[in-house]
């Protein structure tokens, strides 16, 4: 099967034009046009040979077996354990982990009861952690994120086992951020916003474009997110697989407890355009959120949470899950056992909100866990790291 760079994939549909365009030209003249084939068959059919091949590649769903193999490599059977605790009388939720030179670093969110602000903590060994500092404080101000500031890593390496490193763009690193001006638990509405700076471990204030990028409110806002935009996870698609090299997952609602994940892309991480008029996974009912996304060879990966009344009369569980996809937009969903679901007393509630990193052979699953703590981020690995 051809190999297609985006420049490739440009020169087939090209010349798929103009090849199109010399069959309406030619195609009434007969005895013209079959002399003109014969002689452009030979440089046109490599592209119907590539693009044919190309097609069939992105439109072919993911498999049973191959479904299967991404669950092999991605579970993660063995608890580690809690290893962030929020301060006394706060949330901890929303793990994303990077490596910055030879350490790791989470951003975090707390949540002291009135809103949201983002934390960073730093680790040898992804198993324990120290706290530095803030990055996005709760502003406690009038502005359009003056109660919530929720951020999350954008433009990590999304290669499965690959440097896990973030990268720059416009010589800066970003996070994009869930804002609202509201107090409260996540108070409808809540918008996107995009915050950077120079260095990816700064602990202060980062800098924020003074307006949201994508908001419920925005005039091409889609049927299924006219009331709160949540976690968003920004890659780099160097094949501009959708026509830009960034690419923002996010879910959204209109429905309270009713949560979809969507897509929107950019060229320069500052405007943003919605992709589609549908969601990309929809589970019908409850919450698909909070994804992250990697790529295994030629798959692309989404893990994400569920959650819902699915538990014994009606109880309503969050576990982590994923979904593939060979062209971002078609995913299936896997259907199997989850990645990481409660059992512990730490997260007997609720073990979601996936982020997952490889390292050395060993994939380390970070979350949210509910339970007999409060809410703390947990850790499951797919070898046992306990002592």
């Amino acid at each position: 099967m051809c190999k297609l760079s985006g420049i490739n994939r440009q020169m087939i549909l090209f010349a798929s034009i103009i090849l199109l365009g010399t069959v309406i030209l030619f195609g009434s003249f007969g005895r013209c046009f079959a002399v003109f084939s014969a002689a452009a068959a030979p440089c046109f059919f490599p592209f119907y040979a590539c693009a044919r091949d190309f097609q069939n590649a992105i439109t072919q769903p993911v498999g049973e077996s191959e479904m299967r193999s991404v669950y092999e490599d991605l579970k993660t059977p063995y608890k580690y354990g809690v290893v962030v605790r929020p301060p006394k009388g706060m949330l901890a939720d929303s793990p994303s982990v990077f490596k910055n030179g030879d350490k790791w670093y989470m951003y975090y969110i707390l949540q002291d009861g009135s809103g949201y602000s983002t934390h960073i903590a730093e680790s040898a060994d992804l198993l324990e952690w120290k706290y530095l500092g803030e990055i996005l404080k709760r502003k406690n101000n009038s502005d359009w994120d003056g109660q919530q500031s929720a951020a999350y890593a954008a433009l990590q390496d999304h290669n499965f086992g690959g440097s896990c490193a973030l990268a720059k763009f416009d010589g800066k690193y970003w996070v994009s951020y869930l804002g609202g001006a509201l107090k409260g638990y996540e108070t409808d509405p809540l918008a996107i916003g995009i915050a950077f700076a120079d260095n990816p471990i700064q602990v202060g204030e980062w800098n924020r474009l003074p307006r949201p990028v994508l908001s419920p409110g925005d005039a091409d806002s889609r049927y299924f997110e006219k009331l709160t935009l949540y976690k968003s996870n920004i890659i780099y698609d160097a094949d501009r697989t959708l026509g830009s090299p960034f690419v923002m997952f996010y879910n959204a609602k209109t429905d309270s407890g009713y949560e979809r994940i969507a897509l929107a892309v950019s060229e320069d991480m500052k405007n943003w355009k919605r992709f589609g008029s549908e969601p990309v996974v929809d589970n019908g009912s409850g919450i698909a959120g909070d994804p992250q996304v990697v790529k295994m060879g030629d798959i692309w990966v989404m893990l994400y949470f569920v959650a819902g009344p699915f538990g014994e009369g009606g109880r309503a569980i969050g576990f982590d899950t994923f979904a593939c996809s060979r062209d971002l937009v078609n995913w299936v969903k896997w259907k199997g056992e989850a990645l990481v679901k409660p059992g512990e007393n730490y997260d007997k509630t609720f073990a979601h909100k996936p982020w997952v990193v490889k390292h050395n052979g060993i994939v380390y699953h970070f979350y949210c866990a509910v339970g007999d703590e409060g809410r703390v981020i947990a850790l499951a690995t797919s070898r046992d790291l306990r002592k």
